[in-house]
């Protein structure tokens, strides 16, 4: 269902997000002027690999799986969006078709810009033609380190560093036990596993280890990190 406004903690995450606040009072206020809102529930698919791409989309709640599906027929969950990440602009810059699935994950609102305007932006600010280039180089960058973490770093690591992302994108402070950080965003051990590249055993196996050290506690909603000094040393031990 559409809705025709950003709530106030919406419109908060999209003007926090490290990229849209770096860019100019002007082009920011252009690019909210051309948009229009859209709210999921929970699986919802919001766009569709093979879709011609219609719009520029960003993150203002929940977030979006993003997943591909295998040769036998499992999807496989490759990334989440978070609120204040924009994305769906490679399809429309290079006028091919959308590579993977996106679904909300939790009740998702987004935040669209029709591929028209965002071509019109383009032809009136220079200033975004440089910004998505940062924002192009800042995701190779990102995905240079997922692969070199990948083939250099033991499981544990990778899961550590994970879990360190996750805390920054999803943590909330615990308000009865002072240092402990529950992890928002609810996640399957089995979607854990993908975004890692490994086995929900093996997963399963290294989170119990993580929760007998008091880093972590497993609990039936998800994750709450007791220890982040300890988790951050464990992502570091590696390297």
């Amino acid at each position: 269902m559409d809705e025709p406004i950003l709530n106030i903690e919406e419109r908060e995450a999209i003007n926090a997000g490290r990229w849209f606040s770096s860019l100019s009072p002007s082009l920011r206020h252009d690019i909210l002027r051309c948009t229009y809102v859209k709210r999921f529930k929970n699986g919802a698919l919001i766009a569709a690999r093979g879709d011609p791409p219609e719009e520029w989309i960003a993150c203002a709640k929940g977030a979006v799986r993003v997943s591909s599906t295998s040769l036998s027929g499992k999807q496989i969950t490759l990334t989440y969006v978070e609120p204040g990440i924009w994305f769906g602009d490679v399809a429309i810059l290079d006028g091919d078709r959308r590579t993977h699935d996106a679904y909300a994950h939790g009740d998702t609102t987004v935040l669209c810009v029709s591929r028209a305007d965002f071509k019109k932006i383009l032809a009136q600010h220079v200033e975004l033609y440089e910004a998505l280039i940062r924002l192009q180089a800042r995701r190779v960058r990102l995905l240079f380190g997922l692969v070199e973490d990948l083939n250099t770093l033991p499981l544990r690591a990778r899961l550590a560093k994970q879990l360190l992302h996750l805390v920054r994108s999803y943590g909330v402070a615990s308000l009865d036990f002072g240092d402990e950080i529950r992890i928002g965003l609810q996640l399957a051990q089995e979607e854990l596993a993908q975004l890692l590249g490994a086995s929900r055993q093996r997963v399963n196996q290294e989170l119990k280890a993580m929760e007998r050290d008091d880093v972590l506690r497993i609990e039936p909603g998800g994750l709450v990190v007791r220890d982040r000094k300890a988790l951050l040393k464990i992502a570091e031990s590696a390297v």
